[in-house]
């Protein structure tokens, strides 16, 4: 069976742009399909930054946030108050659906579901898009910043179990036609900003550029959320206009991409990054000492 899409388009862009996300299963019925390409299928494994050259990235100011590849994971330094975009990129000359979650729920409708029931995005062959919001309507979103778990979106929905992580899992298309052409220059899309600061909408919608800390009421929530780790916040309405299509996609994903992200002293913590020392440093010189040297005698002091 087929299932519905959302297709996004961005203001002045005059053309279906950059992306689409899926209706979840429980809302459209179940879907039937087989995988297209068992070599790149894969449901489980550990998480990589560029998996069958499907890449994640975490932008703010438009410039990725450098990585570091640590325990399996790959972590990234969360700068507080700041606005950030997921760019998600396809390497594929054909479309692939993919589900956003942000610390935990999906990007488009804000709820917890399996990968496969998700909603999704959709990107076209070669296509890199930048989601930079929760999607609160079909022409709205809301500024993803760096926050305190205790400003989280997610804590003030009472989900506060899986902060800090961003995780998209890759579909293709069932039976695509490939697109013989060169990849195009990866488009950036263009997001006006909305105004002002509309209530939350029960409609799925695609994120925009936003506000930073807008630290606002600080909920308490049953996971106990804390000021001292980094999660994602909801800022500014931005405009960002989405249509629904239809698509269908293989049953297994073909890839699954995933980034943790904290502030600096608890990547130090973890070990990650190195702990700050005074300049000189004691410990390095310490460090370099040697037991020899080529000297006949003891010297006077």
């Amino acid at each position: 069976m087929r299932k519905t899409l959302l297709l996004l388009c961005c203001t002045g862009l005059g053309v279906l742009a950059v992306g689409t996300f899926l209706l979840a299963r429980g809302r459209t019925g179940s879907a039937d399909s087989e995988s297209a390409s068992a070599s790149i299928a894969r449901e489980h494994g550990p998480p990589t930054v560029a998996d069958q050259g499907f890449e994640l990235d975490i932008l703010v100011d438009g410039r990725p946030l450098e990585e570091y590849y640590a325990r399996g994971k790959v972590y990234v330094e969360a700068i507080e108050g700041s606005e950030y975009e997921v760019s998600i990129r396809n390497p594929l000359p054909f479309r692939v659906a993919v589900a956003l979650t942000v610390d935990g729920l999906n990007s488009i409708d804000a709820r917890r579901t399996s990968a496969w029931n998700a909603s999704k995005w959709v990107l076209g062959p070669y296509q890199t898009i930048h989601i930079g919001g929760w999607q609160m309507s079909s022409e709205r979103a809301r500024r993803f910043y760096f926050t305190s778990e205790r400003d989280s979106y997610a804590a003030r929905l009472g989900q506060g179990a899986n902060l800090g992580l961003i995780s998209a899992v890759f579909f293709r298309e069932r039976r695509p036609t490939a697109v013989p052409v060169t990849p195009p220059p990866r488009p950036r899309p263009s997001y006006e900003e909305d105004g002002a600061r509309d209530k939350r909408s029960e409609a799925p919608s695609v994120s925009s550029e936003g506000q930073s800390a807008a630290k606002a009421s600080r909920d308490s929530t049953a996971s106990v959320p804390d000021d001292e780790y980094a999660a994602t916040g909801i800022g500014r309405s931005v405009q960002n206009d989405v249509r629904w299509i239809n698509m269908d996609l293989d049953l297994r994903p073909a890839a699954e991409v995933s980034i943790r992200y904290e502030y600096y002293p608890v990547l130090v913590r973890l070990g990650i990054l190195p702990r700050p020392y005074a300049r000189p440093d004691p410990l390095r010189r310490r460090e370099g000492a040697t037991g020899f040297e080529d000297r006949r005698f003891s010297p006077e002091p």
